[in-house]
């Protein structure tokens, strides 16, 4: 059976990038550190401590009482979640019975003192465990989460916590920083894409936090017997110029690539596979074991998405920084939606507007200059499409009153409070003009809410129902656009 998709991101959880295990109710037989390891649990026989056998895991007692027990595990690179592992190894007649998962967001130094009025959410149901077993739970959950609270029923070992996701960084935190930033890091958000051969080390040690520990902890290809050469695409957190880039060779002694070369592209949302037009920053030769530092002798490119590292022809590298610096004055929310994958970056803009083809042609279009050119190129695209189109983005919305679906119902609440202290005979006849403005002109009505009152939008229903078809589509396409412009500015706010 093939490993699910999510066992390919980076673990957001290992304590080499910073996870912690910050607390738990009962660690009575091992303690709760060794759940963020990063190495495989080991079974070592006739092995026994003061309070019992000696396991690498996170183990409580034999519970006597009703009720359960509980880690919270503090992300060293907080993210968006998408799979995890309980890994129960040598756990085989002392496992939980089944566990359950849950997300918080504690951006707070001293989180220790607010665990108990975090709220978590679900990110797996109560599901069962085997033991000796690597059980892979999915989560389906796009929120970003600092931290994991694992529960186990009723009591038991578990080796280890595997929490893979999306990493997402906090931007405003890092400009206010000031000077270069590590475009190319993984608790930035950037990632390595894919590479042409990881048989001894992932790609994805490529960017990790801190220095390599040991040859393991890098990234290395299989000798190569035949022509070519092996390389890695990273897709950078930020669109940025760079300005200095290192590559670092530490314990690749015998096996070091002979030279490097590393070229940069500007094509947000753009596949790995589909990147072209790859410009040289720097070629060089390389060492073994040597930490290589590239400033001056950089070519300005200008600003870069993706960095391709090809190496000659084969062989190991421990790490790949390239520092950067960010278009200046971009709004922080801005670059976030610039620097998403496509297709997350196509269902926050369907957020803003229900119509495929906008959200298709707006995507493509980034990355954006500034706010201005993103509100210039949203309303040109939504003026480009046709009828049909402009009906399937209306009919993303609610009806004045009616409340939102899952995808819009917080922007349509916060639009429609107007509505909301309205009384009982305005909201009737709101509805009864709903209706009948639908049955005229086949879509509903379409008003930018924000500010006005109950009484303003029923006397507007009210007036605009003696349109003709084209005079009225004209009308509420006008109103779109006005509330797909409110929306962009909400979106690149939360994003910020």
């Amino acid at each position: 059976m093939s490993e699910p998709a999510f066992f390919d991101l980076p673990d957001l959880a290992c304590d080499t990038v910073g996870g912690a295990a910050i607390a738990c109710n009962d660690d009575f037989f091992a303690e709760k550190e060794n759940l963020v390891k990063p190495d495989a649990a080991v079974w070592k026989d006739h092995l026994y401590t003061d309070k019992g056998k000696w396991m690498d895991g996170w183990e409580s007692r034999r519970r006597r009482e009703p009720g359960h027990d509980w880690c919270v595990v503090r992300l060293g690179m907080p993210g968006i979640i998408r799979g995890v592992v309980v890994d129960t190894a040598f756990f085989r007649g002392n496992f939980p019975e089944s566990c359950a998962l849950y997300g918080g967001e504690i951006d707070e130094a001293l989180d220790l003192k607010l665990l108990d009025t975090a709220a978590w959410t679900p990110l797996v149901p109560r599901l069962p465990l085997r033991g000796d077993t690597k059980n892979a739970f999915p989560v389906a959950v796009d929120k970003r989460f600092t931290h994991v609270k694992l529960e186990i029923f009723p009591d038991g070992g578990v080796a280890r916590l595997r929490v893979h996701g999306d990493v997402v960084a906090r931007w405003p935190k890092l400009r206010a920083l000031g000077g270069p930033v590590d475009l190319a890091a993984l608790e930035h958000g950037a990632v390595v894409e894919t590479c042409s051969d990881m048989f001894f080390g992932s790609r994805n040690n490529l960017i990790k936090p801190g220095p390599s520990r040991s040859m393991a902890d890098g990234w290395e290809t299989r000798r190569r017997r035949g022509p070519g050469n092996d390389w890695a695409i990273i897709r950078l957190a930020a669109a940025g110029s760079i300005d200095k880039l290192e590559i670092d060779t530490t314990h690749f002694k015998g096996n070091a690539p002979g030279r490097c070369m590393v070229e940069g592209v500007h094509a947000p949302g753009v596949p790995a596979a589909d990147l072209s037009g790859w410009r040289l920053l720097v070629g060089s030769q390389l060492q073994p074991h040597t930490r290589h530092f590239f400033d001056d002798d950089l070519r300005r490119l200008g600003p870069v998405t993706h960095l391709r590292l090809s190496v000659f022809p084969d062989g190991g590298v421990a790490r790949f920084r390239a520092w950067g610096t960010l278009p200046a004055q971009v709004h922080p929310g801005l670059v976030a939606l610039d620097a998403m994958p496509a297709i997350d970056a196509r269902a926050a803009l369907l957020r803003c507007c229900g119509a495929n083809k906008w959200a298709d042609a707006m995507t493509a279009a980034r990355p954006f200059e500034d706010v201005a050119a993103l509100l210039r190129i949203a309303e040109r695209t939504w003026w480009s499409l046709g009828e049909v189109d402009h009906h399937q983005a209306f009919a993303a919305h609610p009806r004045i009153g009616e409340g939102g679906p899952s995808g819009f119902g917080k922007w349509s609440n916060e639009e429609q409070q107007g509505v909301a202290d309205a009384q009982a005979q305005v909201i009737a006849d709101l509805a009864d003009a709903n209706r009948e403005y639908f049955d005229r002109f086949g879509f509903i009505f379409i008003i930018c809410a924000t500010g006005r009152s109950a009484d303003q939008m029923l006397a507007a229903i009210e007036k605009r129902i003696g349109n003709t078809h084209a005079e009225e589509l004209r009308c509420a396409s006008e109103e779109q656009a006005k509330i797909l412009r409110l929306r962009l500015q909400k979106l690149i706010g939360e994003l910020a």
